[in-house]
């Protein structure tokens, strides 16, 4: 199997080698400068007003999370998440996957989240805006809303904060869609940020960077789908617990 895994190994690498070879004259042009760079930031501006220009809007995404071992090997942990918001006060998230299976439910007065493998959910009053909701959530009860980054209204300072460097990597495609790659430093966190090109600057995918734990591991959300026309009927953002779900308390950060 060792052996096996080596020329398999091999084999990856000679062909990444073989790309970055061929790739070595345009990735020698950008190469990465010192400083912010206006059009990184002018991309990843117009992707944070746009979202928060739509009332409503759900999006599907497939998220990757790297757990560092004590021997310093990388586990990979997979879910899917698909969350729904309308503006101002409106959000219900699912995630399914290794780790977790919960729905996150706010309706503008209360904040719920169910765990779907325990049976048990948990309740709580919450501001009556959804940065309000998120900060609360962040701050009080240690949960953070999957892509919640991205639902404020100044998403962009948020995501600004801190950084130092920034650059335009160049052209890719995610999911069949042709974006701008784009690479922002902060001091222990590095974030790349995929939008999609023309009208509709939507972000189609984001890998965060932790450079200050051992490894560096990361955490990379990748966007299936988007609705900008999404249909939300009356219990879309509302919560009755099913027969037999007990109700807890979360726990104090």
């Amino acid at each position: 199997m060792q052996s096996s895994l080596r020329r398999s190994l091999a084999a990856t690498l000679a062909q990444c080698i073989a790309v970055v070879v061929l790739g070595a004259g345009s990735l020698a042009a950008q190469a990465q400068p010192d400083g912010l760079d206006p059009e990184a930031q002018r991309i990843l501006k117009s992707a944070t007003d746009f979202l928060a220009r739509q009332q409503r809007f759900s999006v599907d995404t497939r998220n990757t999370l790297e757990v560092v071992l004590k021997s310093g090997q990388k586990v990979e942990f997979n879910h899917t998440a698909r969350q729904s918001v309308q503006r101002p006060n409106k959000l219900r998230s699912e995630r399914t996957g290794d780790l977790v299976e919960q729905q996150f439910v706010y309706d503008g007065r209360s904040l719920t989240l169910r765990n779907l493998k325990s049976d048990v959910y948990a309740q709580v009053s919450a501001p009556d805006t959804l940065e309000g909701m998120l900060d609360f959530a962040r701050e009080s009860l240690d949960i953070v809303a999957p892509a919640g980054d991205l639902v404020y209204a100044n998403a962009y300072d948020i995501l600004m904060d801190g950084v130092t460097q920034s650059f335009v990597v160049g052209k890719s495609v995610i999911e069949g869609v042709r974006c701008d790659q784009l690479a922002f430093r902060a001091p222990h966190v590095d974030l790349q940020v995929w939008v999609q090109e023309g009208p509709r600057p939507l972000v189609r995918r984001y890998v965060i960077t932790t450079r200050d734990l051992p490894n560096a591991p990361q955490f990379a959300v990748t966007v299936t789908k988007w609705d900008l026309q999404p249909k939300f009927g009356p219990q879309t953002f509302s919560f009755v617990p099913p027969s037999g779900h007990k109700k807890v308390e979360f726990l104090a950060r």
